[in-house]
């Protein structure tokens, strides 16, 4: 049974609405580390991650302690906005985080069902560094759950999920919910 290790990215240097893609802080880095040193004694697995900025530089630390390179994924992206105004994307997000997939645009729906299709689809173990609401995607197919927001996941905080041979999730473990900057 494949298990997936889902990573939310470390802070970013930038919020949503400030910076389309930001690199992280130095806390960010940090938390990076901390996320190398708590999986790096693992036997290396397959290493995803989303193409944005902050994902790829959560995944290096790992990648170099297992003398790997990171995938880029689409798949497990950010959730998409329909804007790409700054502001107005932020405003949008904070709607969208109080809701449910079922009351909101056709759209969002699908690209949770690719987030979710895709994790479903691995047949090895991988590490996945992807974002609030794609971690959240995960976790609510494996739990039932259709809000957007089922579980509040830190930055560089870890989720475990199991691929059952039928593509079912099984959450496995979940960091202590924390309150949790989303961006």
């Amino acid at each position: 049974m494949p298990r997936l290790w889902l990573v939310r990215h470390g802070r970013a240097a930038a919020g949503w609405g400030d910076d389309p893609d930001p690199g992280l802080d130095a806390e960010g880095r940090a938390q990076a580390e901390a996320v190398a040193d708590r999986l790096g004694a693992m036997a290396p697995v397959a290493l995803v991650t989303s193409p944005l900025r902050r994902t790829r530089e959560t995944a290096a630390p790992l990648a170099a302690r297992w003398g790997v390179a990171a995938a880029v994924e689409g798949a497990v992206a950010e959730i998409p906005s329909p804007t790409d105004d700054l502001a107005e994307r932020a405003g949008w997000l904070e709607g969208v985080l109080r809701s449910s997939y079922a009351a909101l645009d056709p759209t969002l729906g699908r690209w949770r069902d690719e987030v979710v299709g895709w994790l479903r689809g691995r047949a090895e173990d991988h590490v996945v560094v992807t974002h609030f609401v794609a971690i959240n995607a995960a976790i609510g197919a494996a739990t039932g759950d259709d809000r957007v927001v089922c579980r509040l996941v830190g930055n560089g905080s870890v989720t475990v999920l199991d691929v059952a041979d039928d593509g079912t999730l099984a959450l496995v473990a979940a960091d202590d919910e924390r309150a949790s900057e989303v961006g």
